[in-house]
């Protein structure tokens, strides 16, 4: 009896000594997805550059490079080559998702002939006409 008495006791400070420790709802706690300060699942960041399609040349409005077609590939460079000259005056401004505008050249010189094209279209339209 005295040896039941002592294990009854024995298991009475046992489990008395497990500390349960109650979580603030929300903290501490796993979910799925970013953090808060993340953007949004699926966002993407979008660039603005100015397109100037008398030239070819895309320019990234926020970093000040240049993009454009030398020697058979696209180059990036704080400065044009003298050769190649832009009207400042002339340019479309586009916001795309990625950091190579240049993969969407082909729609955009189709979508945006410049000044130059048109110029050359209005005097090969006038020689016809006499």
């Amino acid at each position: 009896m005295k040896s039941a008495i002592l294990g009854l006791c024995a298991a009475f400070l046992l489990s008395s000594c497990v500390v349960v420790k109650e979580r603030m709802p929300g903290v501490g706690m796993k979910r799925g997805g970013p953090p808060p300060w993340a953007p949004a699942h699926g966002h993407r960041a979008k660039h603005a550059y100015h397109y100037y399609p008398a030239s070819g040349v895309y320019f990234n409005v926020s970093t000040g490079m240049y993009f454009y077609l030398g020697g058979g590939s696209w180059q990036i460079s704080a400065t044009l080559p003298s050769a190649i000259v832009i009207d400042s005056h002339d340019f479309v401004t586009l916001e795309l998702e990625g950091d190579r505008p240049y993969i969407h050249y082909n729609e955009h010189k189709a979508k945006f002939p410049g000044k130059k094209h048109k110029k050359h279209a209005k005097k090969n339209w006038k020689k016809r006409g006499k």
